[in-house]
C-alpha cells in the first residue's frame, strides 16, 4: 500500500505492520463464481454509496482494472480503526493522515478495500494491524 510506504519514510514515531490477511484468493473464488455464472453481477457489484463516495474522494488509484466491467478506474480505500476513533472506523485519505494518526501513540487495525466506481464492485483486500513502537530516548 503506497499509503504506508510513503509514511514510513517521513514519519517521527517509527511503527511496524503486523499480522497481515490477504483476501486475494476468497475475491479470486467470487469473481470464479461471477464468470462460470453461479452468481449474478449485482450480488458482487454492491457497493455502498459511502463507499463509493469514499472511493471517488479518498481513493489510492489501483494499478489494475476492474475484474468484472474492466475499467481501470479501480480505487483502494482505507479505513482505520482503534482506540478513541469513531466506531465505524476512519477514512484514511492520505499519508500525513494516517501519520498524525500513528503520532499519537494509536495502535490501529486498517481494512483495504478494492472498489470499482464506475461498476460498484467492492472486495476486502487486506486487513492488517499497525503497531506504534516507543520513541527511542
Amino acid at each position: 500500500m503506497n499509503l504506508l510506504t510513503s509514511t514510513a519514510s517521513s514519519q517521527e514515531r517509527p511503527f511496524r505492520i503486523s499480522g497481515t490477511i490477504d483476501y486475494r484468493l476468497a475475491r479470486n473464488v467470487v469473481l470464479s463464481e461471477y464468470r462460470k455464472g453461479h452468481i449474478s453481477r449485482l450480488d458482487i457489484c454492491d457497493a455502498h454509496p459511502q463507499l463509493l463516495r469514499a472511493a471517488r474522494d479518498a481513493g489510492e488509484d489501483a494499478r489494475e482494472a476492474c475484474p468484472v466491467c474492466q475499467e481501470a478506474g479501480v480505487k483502494l480505500v482505507s479505513y482505520v480503526f482503534g482506540h478513541r476513533l469513531p466506531p465505524s472506523g476512519r477514512c484514511v485519505a492520505s499519508a500525513a493522515e494516517l501519520a498524525r494518526l500513528l503520532r499519537a501513540g494509536r495502535d490501529l487495525s486498517c481494512y483495504v478495500v478494492e472498489v470499482c466506481p464506475s461498476c460498484w464492485w467492492n472486495h476486502l483486500s487486506k486487513v492488517f494491524s499497525i503497531v506504534s513502537e516507543p520513541t527511542p530516548r
